[in-house]
């Protein structure tokens, strides 16, 4: 005997009735009436059950096979969590293993781009320029990576992190080939040209920013502080052996070459589209009003949303004055401590590792314990601290000492106010954030070296001190009394 439910469905002019009738009653009720014929017995039941329903012709029986045993509709749905649930951990999976193939390049990216700091001071040498033309080379690349930046992050936006992570490493290939063949200074600074389009380091925080929820984010984006670490070591030393003893042009093969195996790798392990498929559409249907590339309203419009352009103020200004004096620690090394090139290169690469351990190993453990307001109110009290410290500095022993709370501040003000602001944008515009966000640096390298050379020329070194004080002094009162928004989602 069928163990499966009928249903009884009984339809007239006013009304439908459905309801579940056990098979074995149906079937006694089917020998009671001596016929197995549904249409009958439909009619015959009814009319001794309910009396004063006249069933229509329409009224039949049919076996309602969807209609499982409570037991096996909880087997099924514990089947479908877990399925659901099997599907969550490959995906998460998945995206771990495209956050380390990007922490990989990355590393690789920064080591490439290191080697040219060995490679254009010696060719640029060479070529006759002085310090006053070799600045000028600088400030040309910085302005080339101030306005790439927001054009790069809204490349991403549109076309996917892959395609923006293939363009840069396409272009530091052709940065370096430039480079090779750079045998008048017209060449040299036109193998700076292609810089517009080199921002592997923000590439690799929206790929980050895409594939990690708010929670773990820090965390992950604190990482490339390793990676940042590993490129200035081995990419600043190498760059500096091979031209050494190869000269200007092995040293930028290395570099294309490297550059090239990132491209094909970006290309073969990393997702066209790095943004969860909940929000993809989202960002399909993203606020942007314009979809070219190279808008000056988009950007406007982000900076102009609520809470942005504080957060971005309070990341240029507080990283202003310590990426300054960085900007002339080479000159302060051997003019005012009295060092030897080497022994500089010394303090570039402690604080190199700082930098690694503090990102890599304290950034994360903190967000985890306290709130980005309280974090980004912590680097701006201990920059105040810093600047003090700078203003009595008299030997590279006192700068030794300063350094380890210097890179925690710029650091962690870094690293938390781009969590802030990719969370204060629509889903569809992150990468257009992280890239303005990452204009600040080049900014500083713009600016910065006249500025540093007028104070340390006409104030002295405690001048960078005093700086640094008081524009983190002014932060502090302004966070007092802005309270910056805390916000677990991305607004929609």
């Amino acid at each position: 005997m069928n163990s499966f439910p009928y249903q009884l469905l009984v339809k007239n002019e006013f009304f439908s009735l459905g309801f579940i009738l056990p098979a074995k009653e149906l079937d006694i009720m089917c020998i009671a009436a001596g016929s197995k014929n549904e249409e009958y017995v439909t009619k015959h039941l009814f009319s001794i059950s309910f009396p004063h329903i006249h069933t229509s012709p329409a009224c039949a029986v049919r076996r309602n096979i969807e209609n499982f045993s409570e037991s096996e509709q909880k087997l099924e749905l514990k089947d479908e969590s877990l399925e659901m649930e099997d599907k969550k951990i490959v995906n998460m999976t998945s995206a771990w293993w495209v956050i380390k193939i990007t922490y990989l390049l990355t590393a690789m990216d920064l080591t490439c781009m290191f080697m040219q700091f060995g490679i254009v001071p010696y060719l640029a040498t060479n070529l006759g320029l002085d310090a006053i033309g070799f600045g000028y080379l600088q400030t040309f690349f910085g302005i080339l990576q101030l306005l790439g930046g927001p054009i790069f992050g809204r490349f991403a936006d549109q076309f996917g992190t892959r395609a923006a992570l293939t363009l840069s490493y396409l272009a530091g290939s052709l940065c370096f080939l430039l480079l090779s063949v750079s045998i008048s200074v017209p060449l040299l600074f036109l193998s700076r040209a292609p810089g517009i389009f080199i921002h592997g380091l923000p590439g690799a925080q929206m790929v980050i920013t895409d594939l990690t929820t708010p929670a773990k984010r820090a965390d992950a984006l604190g990482k490339l502080g390793l990676c940042f670490g590993i490129g200035v070591i081995i990419g600043s030393s190498l760059g500096g052996i091979l031209t050494t003893k190869f000269g200007v042009a092995v040293p930028c093969y290395v570099a294309v070459a490297g550059y090239l195996t990132c491209a094909l790798m970006a290309l073969l392990c990393i997702p066209s589209q790095t943004k969860p498929q909940s929000k993809r559409n989202e960002a399909q249907q993203g606020t942007s009003q314009s979809s070219s590339v190279f808008s000056l309203q988009e950007i406007i419009r982000l900076l102009t949303l609520p809470g942005v352009m504080d957060v971005f103020l309070i990341k240029v200004l507080s990283v202003f004055p310590t990426g300054v004096f960085l900007i002339m620690l080479s000159i302060i090394s051997i003019d005012f401590f009295g060092l030897e090139v080497a022994h500089a290169g010394y303090l570039m690469s402690y604080s190199g590792i700082l930098q690694m351990v503090v990102q890599g190993l304290i950034i994360g453990r903190l967000t985890s314990r306290y709130t980005e307001q309280s974090l980004l109110m912590l680097s701006v009290i201990v920059s105040c601290g810093v600047g003090i410290a700078m203003v009595l500095m008299t030997n590279v022993f006192h700068y030794c000492l300063i350094v380890p709370p210097m890179v925690f501040s710029i650091s962690v003000v870094g690293v938390i106010s781009d969590i802030i602001l990719t969370k204060s944008v629509p889903v569809s515009d992150t990468g257009a954030m992280l890239g303005i966000s990452a204009s600040v640096t080049p900014l500083i390298r713009t600016f910065g070296p006249t500025m540093g050379g007028f104070l340390y020329r006409q104030f002295g070194v405690s001048s960078f001190g005093y700086l640094q004080l008081m524009v983190n002094v002014s932060l502090v009162f302004y966070l007092l009394k802005k309270k910056i928004p805390q916000k677990e989602e991305k607004t929609q």
